[in-house]
């Protein structure tokens, strides 16, 4: 009993120990209420913010730069950001916006019922771009445009991809109002081209052309032309790479030599751009065109003792360089003079007639064309006839003498007199014979009495059939 009465004293000096602990944990003083803006300025309560043991005027980040005042400001405006409902807002009004990669992008925020209440602009990443007039945000690309009671208005310049995306309007109304706009960002095809499997074509073959529209936008789309006039193109391929697009488009073309030098056009229809086109000239190979021209005499008709100069004109890609002339039915005369694509006969004569060729040639092929010469007298003034020709193909002229169809024609014309002749006298002979149904029967009577007599009918009606002829 002593030694608990002696451990009393001691438990009763521990108590009042506990009892200053509590004391001195009851005693610390609370934050004073004042550190809180009032409830009228922000519908949401802001956290107290203990002062800094070194303040400094300012405070700097690498993206902001403003006072310490209006940094707690923006720092409490953030956490009530956070707790805003996204959506319609039923005071604002924005506008998407579409642009071109490198062009200006005007933002806008419009109070429809303006109450002087804060207006400010918040980026994708949900950083404020402008607090009423001020701009916390160290891109000199966001400029204020204009702003008062009821809009805000920035131009960001130098758009780049990185900028496409949602960006906030918030309204510090009661209650507060949030609205986005979204900015896309259109990139046109960063290079246009057309490649050929070949670099020449021969005439008749078919060519592969691809035109590719690379780094673009959204994706492109590629249309074909050859001159004026708008060709179907082939299979089309869309390559994706993050967020650009490449296209190519395949075009096949049986390719005429009317074709060489004409440009087949690559198109591209983009949002982001118009007109833009490249263009591919065709380069097409083909066997020489030949046409031989009759340089004199001056009149067509070719006569005996004349002189006859024809020429040889050729066209082919590449140029032909081997031009000859030969006569296809006999030897060349000698008094014929070949000069390269000409020929020169001083005096025809008789024995001059014949078929001339022009033979040209080239990488390609061979073509000819033919002249045929008739030598007429010197007293003929019949028409000639007209030479013509034609390359890559046998053309043979045949001259007409037009005196043998003079003949011909005088034959048919004495023909047709002569049987005029021969059926005027065959009229002629059997001119009165005259046969009625009366008179049936009567070719064996001896005179036109009896005739009548022996007709059908007999005797008694034989003067009412009676006939005679004159």
């Amino acid at each position: 009993m002593a030694g608990l009465r002696a451990e009393s004293p001691r438990r009763r000096q521990l108590h009042p120990r506990r009892r200053r602990r509590r004391v001195a944990t009851v005693a610390q003083p609370e934050p004073p209420p004042e550190s809180h803006p009032p409830s009228s300025s922000l519908p949401l309560r802001l956290p107290f913010f203990p002062p800094q043991p070194q303040p400094s005027p300012s405070v700097s980040c690498p993206a902001f730069s403003f006072p310490p005042s209006l940094a707690l400001f923006l720092l409490a405006a953030a956490a009530a950001a956070s707790m805003l409902p996204t959506g319609d807002g039923q005071n604002l009004v924005t506008e998407d916006v579409t642009v071109v990669e490198g062009e200006v992008a005007t933002i806008s925020c419009r109070v429809k019922n303006s109450d002087d209440s804060v207006i400010q602009l918040l980026n994708p990443n949900r950083q404020t771009i402008y607090f009423r007039d001020f701009r916390p945000l160290k891109d000199s690309r966001f400029q204020l445009v204009n702003f008062s009671s009821s809009e805000l208005r920035v131009s960001l310049t130098n758009v780049s991809i990185s900028d496409e995306g949602r960006y906030f309007c918030q309204l510090y109304t009661d209650p507060p109002q949030e609205y986005y706009m979204t900015i896309t960002v259109l990139v046109p095809p960063r290079n246009l081209r057309i490649e050929s499997q070949k670099e020449t074509i021969m005439e008749g073959e078919e060519v592969e052309l691809n035109c590719t529209a690379m780094a673009s936008r959204p994706a492109t789309t590629i249309r074909w032309f050859k001159g004026s006039k708008e060709l179907s193109a082939g299979k089309t391929e869309v390559e994706q790479w993050s967020d650009m697009f490449t296209v190519t488009s395949q075009l096949s073309l049986k390719v005429k030599r009317e074709d060489d030098g004409v440009p087949v056009i690559c198109q591209v229809d983009h949002p982001a751009v118009k007109d833009l086109q490249t263009k591919y000239y065709l380069d097409v190979m083909y066997k020489p065109e030949v046409q031989v021209l009759q340089n004199s005499p001056a009149q067509p008709l070719t006569r005996e003792g004349d002189l006859l100069d024809l020429l040889c004109q050729v066209k082919g890609k590449p140029e032909p360089l081997d031009v000859t002339w030969i006569r296809v039915d006999d030897e060349m005369p000698q008094h014929v003079l070949v000069s390269g694509s000409n020929l020169h006969i001083e005096s025809l004569n008789k024995s001059d007639n014949g078929t001339y060729r022009c033979e040209a040639s080239n990488e390609v092929g061979t073509s000819f064309s033919d002249y045929v010469l008739y030598v007429y007298d010197t007293t003929a003034e019949t028409e000639p006839a007209v030479h013509d020709s034609r390359a890559g193909e046998e053309s043979a002229i045949t001259a007409v003498d037009h005196a043998v169809i003079g003949g011909v024609v005088a034959v048919v014309v004495f023909a047709m007199l002569c049987l005029l002749i021969i059926l005027g006298r065959y009229f002629a002979r059997h001119k009165g014979t005259y046969f009625t149904h009366e008179a049936k029967g009567a070719d064996d009577a001896a005179d036109a009495d009896t005739a009548i007599i022996n007709a059908e009918g007999g005797q008694n009606n034989s003067e009412e059939k009676k006939e005679y002829f004159i």
